[in-house]
């Protein structure tokens, strides 16, 4: 009876197995490097996304519930007719006085200004204050021109103005204030965000709680300063004068 014999030789992997191993563990590697890549980034921009939509939020709210709260107080005099200015309008800036919140002042009332200023960047919504006491128009101090930045990254935007007729009817809205010794019934902000803003700006319309215009045209509101003279056909030019800023 024979026995078979004993067949000799290696049992490893040949080359082709192990390049074809290789080649499947880096296919792995990629794709799970590319899966984390992608989820970093992808959480990157969600945060960014939640920072910019809160920012935005907060920019919105801060501004309706100052411009809304503007005040009948003014920050400064025509130095030809000697008009009140209570509120300064243009299509890129306002100036306006009303309250700060507590947690930013030291109380009493703020002489405040928004801007749209060009950067390398697109515009940027500035925001700035000054105490009405000791305020100068034509001398502002240094430490009252610091402005905060509300927004950056804007294309483009302007503000604009509405207030009554003589019949109390709602005017059109117009971005240059001509009258700066009343003050609009309502104001609206609109801004076009650049595309990396990841956020739009929803058009503001801020009405004004305290109709000064309209108490103007019924003698409610008196002020402490000496009152203009009467009009007549000289100063009627002179009353579109525009306060500098």
């Amino acid at each position: 009876m024979r026995t078979p014999g004993r067949r000799h030789g290696s049992s490893g992997f040949t080359l082709i197995e192990v390049m074809l191993a290789t080649l499947l563990l880096a296919v792995l590697l990629a794709a799970a490097f590319g899966g984390i890549r992608s989820a970093v980034k992808g959480m990157n921009v969600g945060e960014n996304l939640i920072d910019r939509t809160n920012r935005l939020r907060v920019a919105q709210e801060f501004i309706r519930h100052q411009i809304s709260r503007t005040l009948p107080l003014p920050f400064g005099q025509e130095s030809g007719t000697g008009a009140n200015f209570l509120f300064q309008g243009e299509r890129d800036f306002m100036r306006f006085v009303a309250p700060m919140p507590g947690y930013l002042s030291n109380g009493g009332s703020y002489v405040q200004t928004l801007e749209l200023a060009n950067t390398r960047n697109g515009k940027q919504l500035l925001f700035t204050h000054a105490m009405l006491n000791g305020f100068d128009l034509k001398k502002p101090r240094k430490e009252d021109s610091e402005p905060v930045i509300l927004m950056d990254q804007v294309e483009s935007g302007k503000f604009e103005y509405r207030k009554l007729d003589d019949q109390g009817e709602l005017e059109d809205w117009s971005d240059d204030w001509e009258d700066p010794s009343i003050t609009p019934v309502m104001v609206r902000i609109r801004l076009k965000m650049r595309p990396e803003a990841l956020v739009g700006w929803p058009d503001m319309e801020i009405p004004l709680v305290l109709d000064v215009g309209a108490a103007r045209q019924s003698n409610t509101i008196r002020f402490d300063d000496p009152p203009p003279p009467p009009p007549n056909p000289q100063d009627a030019q002179g009353s579109g004068v525009k306060p500098s800023r």
